[in-house]
Order: C-alpha cells, then structure tokens, then sequence
C-alpha cells in the first residue's frame, strides 16, 4: 500500500493464517449477501493471501476476478491458495490502489474487505477505485472498529492492550475505527444509494466455533501480535500486557462473553 501507510500486522506465515482463520469463521457473517452475475467483471483491491477471494470465486463461480495487491508476497499465496481449491475464474495481478493500470470503467463491481483500515488517505482509494467501476456498477467495502469491542469479564488491561493496536495502526498511518466512517467516506467520494449494515460478533460459550476461530484465532491473536511494538514504544510494561491479553483470553472461559461489529458498505457509481 502507498501514501503513508503501513500494515502493522506485518507478512509473517502466522499472520497469513490468522486472516484465514477470521476469512473461514466470518464467511456467513459478512458474505451471506455477497454474490455477482454471470459475466461480471469484478476486482478486488487489496487481495493479500487470497484470504477472502476464495469465498468470493466460490459465491460467484460465473463471474470473473481480478484480485490486486501490492505484495508479491501475499499474491504468491494468494494464487496457490485459489489453485488448490481448483477455482477458474480469478487472475491476480500486482497494483497499487492509487495507481490502478486499467482504463475507466473496467469493471461492473468493486470489492474491497480490511484495505481501507492500512490507508492513510482511504478517500483518495474510493475515488481511484470509482474511476475503473462502470456507471451504475457498486463498490463493496467491508471493515472493523476495534472501537466495537467490548467483553465480559471486563478487563482495564485488556482495553489498554486493544487501544495500544489502535494507536500503532493510527501511527502507521491507518484507522482501526474505520467502520464507523463508511457511511461518510463512501458519500464523499461520489457514491450514491450507500447503504452501511452493522454485522455484529457475539461469542459466548454456546458458540465454540466463534470461541475458537474469531475470539482465540482472530482478534486475540491480532492484538497479540503487536506485543514487540506496543513494549518497545513503552505504551504499557510487559506484566501489563500480559495480562491484557490473558484477560483476552479470559473472555473465552464457559463463563466468558465477547463482541465485536464489522460494517459492511455497498454503493452505487453514478
């Protein structure tokens, strides 16, 4: 990604799995209502490790992608993780966002999922985006809000520790409370008929699947892993962290409740 910005989870193997294990445990939360006709032509900006494009090729086995990303690194992955699954329809193709090597109105549908949250100027990517979308063709953009999450038992330090993964984003040029702007975002770059809907988390302990797959594997393990950063820059001493996270962890006892909000957004060019 370009214009300041940075990915503060870093490209590492474990990071890979982490967004596939929140890609496999969301797939009916966020894509239930993702779908696109036979013929369209779709891209998908900021693809990473192909985390979400298989639910995509798999929901829309008739339409085509192109599926973007800045990282050689993630689109290796990405293209070996849609071939094992035996897909057709996806090509991948490196590009910045804010650079985008097709001519206007390439595609009948946009998707972008956890992109806009890395970008320092989410905007200026709406906008780039809207040039290569055909008029009356939607844009579809999914993102968190760390500022969503709230949990039981309630922790100090946990709080602490999820603020610290919001400041690191904030100073690498992202926005981990996005979410909540899309609605705004997508209005200012031109978009009309914008319709946001709240996709709300809830874990409690009648959910394993969601105990294990989005509270252990995905968010915990995320805020987890800015453990280095967060102690290096002295925005909390390592007990104390430490016990954020085990109060994190602490969520996922029979006892234990958790909840987070993803906003998904569509919208129309004109």
């Amino acid at each position: 990604m370009k214009k300041g910005s940075e990915y503060v989870h870093g490209y590492s193997p474990r990071e890979a799995e982490r967004l596939f294990d929140q890609a496999q445990t969301l797939t009916g939360l966020l894509h239930h209502d993702t779908r696109y006709p036979a013929g369209s032509r779709v891209l998908e900006a900021g693809c990473g490790v192909g985390a979400q494009t298989v639910t995509l090729a798999a929901g829309s086995p008739e339409a085509s992608f192109t599926c973007i990303d800045c990282s050689e690194v993630s689109l290796t992955e990405a293209e070996a993780r849609i071939q094992k699954t035996g897909h057709r329809n996806v090509v991948f193709q490196k590009a910045d966002i804010f650079n985008l090597p097709f001519p206007p109105a390439s595609f009948d549908h946009v998707f972008v999922c956890f992109v806009l949250e890395h970008l320092a100027d989410p905007a200026g990517a709406l906008e780039s985006l809207k040039n290569v979308l055909k008029p009356g063709g939607t844009i579809t953009v999914i993102e968190g809000d760390h500022g969503s999450a709230y949990f039981h038992p309630d922790s100090m330090y946990a709080r602490t520790a999820i603020d610290c993964l919001v400041t690191l984003q904030k100073e690498a040029g992202g926005n981990a409370l996005v979410g909540r702007e899309l609605y705004p975002l997508l209005n200012g770059s031109g978009f009309s008929h914008v319709c946001v809907s709240p996709r709300m988390v809830y874990v409690d302990a009648s959910r394993p699947s969601l105990v294990e797959g989005f509270t252990r594997l995905t968010f915990t393990a995320m805020v987890e892993g800015v453990r280095e950063a967060a102690l290096s820059k002295g925005m909390m001493t390592g007990p104390d962290w430490d016990r954020g996270i085990a109060d994190l962890y602490r969520t996922c006892e029979p006892d234990g409740v958790f909840c987070y909000t993803f906003f998904k957004a569509v919208g129309v060019r004109k």
